[in-house]
């Protein structure tokens, strides 16, 4: 553990760096799309390819580092990942075509996985367990400077430089966080050589790991209430650039004020744990997530949700994730200290995974499934709770219990 609170808030803000490492590289490319497809002479809807196969990426790397994390200690997979990544976005600005540009997307976010699966670690190597939902607040407010800068970043030198430069920047970004990374991070899990790294005991070990009922319910749950997040990322450019004809600083401002509603939902539960539990915090907003969905879902097939409205429901439904991702993230890595890192690789695997999927339907079905997608997976998120709360019966945080009553 840290020593002092300076040293934890230090450390909070390395770790908060490390997780904006993927948000970037997600965000900063989203008003160069219609660009992007015109140079490869392609469409909008086959560029979001890209930002799917990027997510395909970022999960199953995630199962790569995990085991890594656990044996080799956590910094040493951090510089070869961010390594890959960097040469991985230089590449992405050579790219001569949209496949090239596809396959550079994928391996840039194998190796960009690991910093975001190895913070999320961290957290359970510096912090006790019962402030895992706080500290999870904390660094998905940082992660928040995402939306809020990237696109009008991404704009800005789209519009100055071109698109290429957008990933020559992400380039330097990641290049800056590997070296502060390097200095000043202190190593928060010494290796451990009894973690094998042969596939069958790979296998095995992120089998116990999820099948661990309280894991599974928390997971899964979490994971398809935080996949309407990847729905929106994937679908807004269509919708409002497309759709209500935004342009690209218009869209980049947008974009950002709607996903302060994430950032805000994140904000008011740090002040929230003070006095409810996180597994109650949960229910309670998953519960306005699927309420939220299907009135979105309702208006929108009878017309009578414009532009106004379209915006007001996107920053609610984005507010109930802010609440539910890092609550569920807590709960569900509750009970692991040693397997830490293959816990949260696991956790970022099917999380990332059925957001990826989930949002390339996108691609394949059109922007008219954005808002039935977002809402079905939040529906689906409750119905996984309810169901895998009767087979949790007491939470375990740090190995120690605590009785949960369902309500």
């Amino acid at each position: 553990m840290a020593s002092s609170k300076h040293n934890l808030t230090w450390i909070i803000v390395l770790l908060g760096s490390l997780c904006v490492v993927t948000p970037f590289a997600i965000d900063m490319y989203l008003p160069a799309f219609a660009r992007i497809a015109a140079e490869f002479g392609t469409t909008t809807s086959a560029i979001s390819l890209s930002l799917s196969t990027y997510f395909v990426g970022f999960a199953l790397g995630q199962l790569i580092y995990g085991p890594m994390l656990d044996r080799f200690g956590r910094k040493k997979p951090l510089y070869v990942g961010l390594v890959v990544y960097i040469l991985c976005s230089v590449g992405c600005a050579l790219a001569p075509n949209l496949r090239t540009f596809i396959a550079l997307r994928f391996l840039e976010a194998l190796g960009g996985c690991v910093a975001q699966v190895g913070a999320i670690a961290m957290v359970r190597d510096f912090f006790p367990a019962k402030e895992s939902a706080k500290i999870f607040s904390l660094l998905f407010l940082m992660i928040g400077t995402s939306p809020l800068l990237a696109p009008t970043i991404g704009s800005a030198m789209m519009a100055g430089l071109g698109w290429h430069w957008i990933f020559v920047l992400l380039a330097a970004i990641a290049f800056v966080i590997l070296v502060v990374t390097f200095f000043f991070l202190p190593e928060g899990h010494r290796p451990d050589h009894s973690v094998s790294l042969r596939p069958g005991p790979i296998f095995f070990g992120f089998w116990n790991i999820f099948r661990n009922p309280q894991f599974l319910t928390y997971t899964l749950a979490g994971a398809f209430s935080f996949a309407g997040l990847f729905t929106f990322v994937a679908g807004s450019p269509v919708i409002f650039m497309d759709g209500f004809h935004m342009g690209t600083k218009a869209f980049g401002i947008t974009f950002a004020v709607l996903v302060m509603g994430f950032i805000g939902g994140n904000n008011v539960n740090v002040f929230l744990l003070r006095r409810y539990s996180s597994q109650g915090i949960f229910l309670a907003a998953l519960v306005m997530q699927v309420f939220i969905g299907v009135g979105f879902v309702l208006g929108a097939r009878a017309h009578v949700v414009d532009l106004k409205g379209t915006l007001a429901l996107f920053f609610v439904f984005l507010a109930c994730i802010g609440f539910t991702y890092p609550n569920g993230a807590a709960i569900a890595l509750g009970p692991f200290s040693r397997d830490a890192g293959r816990a949260s690789a696991l956790m970022g695997f099917l999380q990332t995974g059925i957001g990826a999927l989930i949002s390339m339907g996108i691609g394949l079905l059109g922007v008219q499934a954005v808002i039935t997608l977002m809402a079905g997976t939040a529906l689906v998120a409750l119905v996984t709770l309810l169901v895998g709360r009767t087979r949790v019966g007491e939470l375990v945080i740090n190995d120690e219990r605590e009785v949960f009553v369902a309500h």
